[in-house]
């Protein structure tokens, strides 16, 4: 028996002029992503290889390990700018907003109205791969109670769902958009991660993806995504994330 290998495609095809990748690790040397403005550079300019030239880059939030302000986040946007530009990059436009952990501390941030959001009242949101927040939907009500609509980070990498997908419905119902990681679609999670953001595609519950870079070895994984297949599968969630640049 033989079988037909998939036709591959540059991943230009997926990423033209207007998309924006609104979930990366770009800034340098404050979470686990860039580790310096030199290895910020050097992800941008391959991700621009790859067609991507607008990004929404969101450093971690996340209690003590990752304490990152606004002010913090905002400072070393501005030293990105100023090397990108000096770099000869004219043609990238960079902004940032914050992965935030779904935590005490993201709650107390609520309460003052310091977050960052991607566009507006877009606000990208974590959990624990581990567990979900016990009071999840009181955070997730907060969130929306605030004037904010949380977009919840990679929820086909949180295996305690995989058994019960019935919680997927549930997030949606109480409000939560959906990010895909791109990279769900190689087995870099593992297979259940992948087959769980398969299921999630085909029951149209995603809203937007994200390439969630914070090393090379994701932008090398990212290139195996390249095939009419799954091209088909997410042609409207790529336009969807135009929206954040017009």
């Amino acid at each position: 028996m033989f079988f037909l290998k998939e036709k591959s495609v540059p991943l230009t095809t997926f990423f033209n002029d207007s998309f924006v990748d609104i979930h990366s690790h770009l800034l340098p040397g404050i979470d686990d992503g860039a580790k310096n403005i030199e290895h910020t550079i050097s992800l941008i300019s391959k991700m621009k290889s790859y067609g991507i030239k607008n990004f929404i880059t969101t450093p971690h939030v996340l209690g003590d390990v990752y304490p990152n302000t606004s002010i913090i986040i905002n400072e070393k946007l501005e030293v990105v700018r100023d090397v990108l530009n000096k770099s000869g990059y004219n043609d990238i436009n960079i902004n940032a907003a914050a992965e935030y952990m779904m935590d005490e501390k993201f709650s107390e941030l609520l309460e003052k109205n310091d977050i960052l959001t991607l566009k507006e009242n877009f606000v990208l949101v974590e959990m624990s791969y581990f567990n979900a927040p016990y009071n999840l939907y009181e955070v997730l009500f907060e969130i929306q109670l605030k004037g904010y609509k949380p977009v919840l980070a990679h929820p086909e990498r949180y295996i305690f769902y995989h058994n019960d997908f019935q919680n997927y419905y549930k997030l949606k119902k109480s409000g939560c958009l959906f990010q895909l990681n791109l990279l769900s679609l190689t087995e870099q999670y593992g297979k259940g991660v992948k087959n769980t953001a398969e299921k999630l595609i085909k029951e149209n519950l995603y809203d937007f993806v994200g390439t969630d870079t914070h090393h090379e070895n994701h932008l090398r994984l990212l290139k195996k995504i390249g095939t009419k297949k799954n091209y088909k599968k997410i042609e409207n969630l790529l336009k969807n994330n135009t929206k954040f640049l017009i």
